[in-house]
């Protein structure tokens, strides 16, 4: 008998999805298997015996994002590309929706406020001008509007500001995070998208004041079908297995906030169980058909020809 296709997972504090999906592809008898991968230090071009691994947390743990891009060189298909999401910030994301047809908020990049140790000001940034204009600034993205880290997620160092000075409150502690300043959409609706596998979307009303996920969306045929279609548009566009979309509805067009949650929450205890059992069952689907199907991370990259990386195991 065959031995069964592998999948790893690579996880954080969450304990509600990881043993559920490990549990819900065992039950399915389909010749794959799920477990935790373990490591502890990683060789060149060491093999790995996974056809697939999931990612929940490399964004916090940078050995891991090193292991993954190790694994991506011999074949795997990573969920998500570590290539892709260590490239990735939010202003990037929100010009390529609009040249999409998605629509998004005005959003303009900011220099950051303070740089590495050996950044000498008056020699190191000749190209930067002093000081900022905010009034120009403001006046392409409008009060209240929206300062929030271009990298970042889970809502950390997002700031709704009502004012030039608290604006520059807020800037002048960013550090050296490089900051987006966004137009504030100020929504009748909202909604999040689970897409899993670039193919399956969950389209779920969502609060963000309270982070309550509604078990029904409610939403209109119209409003359902744009959801949907622009989520794909954009995970398809980044190359993202497993991400949420959030859109901010407004007069009823879904602008799209924030795109590039590629761990995104999956915790019953915030989702509900009507989403949370959706996520457990469609995760394990994609799995299952990412570990049989013929996919790499690598066939993305110029560099797969070239080091003639293959389908592993």
């Amino acid at each position: 008998m065959a031995e069964p296709l592998k999948v790893g997972l690579i996880v954080g504090r969450e304990w509600s999805m990881p043993p559920a999906l490990i549990e819900e592809i065992r039950s399915r008898n389909a010749g794959v298997v799920a477990e935790f991968v373990k490591l502890g230090g990683t060789r060149m071009n060491e093999p790995v015996p996974y056809r697939v691994i999931v990612d929940r947390i490399s964004h916090e743990v940078p050995y891991y994002r090193t292991y993954l891009k190790n694994a991506a060189l011999q074949g795997v298909k990573v969920v998500n590309d570590p290539f892709m999401w260590s490239a990735d910030d939010k202003f990037f994301g929100a010009s390529l929706a609009v040249r999409m047809g998605v629509a998004s908020p005005k959003t303009l990049v900011l220099p950051n406020k303070d740089y590495v140790p050996g950044i000498v000001h008056d020699e190191s940034l000749r190209n930067l001008m002093y000081p900022l204009d905010w009034d120009w600034i403001l006046s392409y993205v409008g009060l209240p509007c929206v300062l929030k880290d271009a990298h970042g997620g889970g809502w950390k160092d997002v700031y709704v500001v009502h004012s030039k000075e608290e604006l520059l409150a807020r800037y002048n502690h960013s550090g050296t995070l490089t900051m987006i300043l966004q137009e504030f959409i100020q929504w009748d609706e909202y909604a999040r998208c689970m897409v899993l596998g670039q193919e399956r979307v969950h389209v779920m009303r969502y609060d963000p004041r309270t982070r309550y996920y509604a078990p029904e969306h409610g939403f209109s045929t119209e409003l359902y079908t744009r959801l949907l279609e622009d989520s794909l548009k954009l995970c398809r566009a980044l190359g993202y297995d497993m991400n949420t979309c959030e859109f901010a509805i407004k007069d009823g067009v879904p602008y799209a906030i924030d795109f590039m949650n590629c761990a995104p929450d999956m915790d019953i205890y915030s989702l509900g169980e009507v989403n949370f059992r959706w996520c457990v069952r469609n995760m394990a689907d994609m799995c299952i058909a990412l570990a049989k199907g013929e996919g790499m991370t690598a066939d993305r990259y110029v560099w797969r020809s070239h080091a003639k990386v293959t389908r592993n195991v």
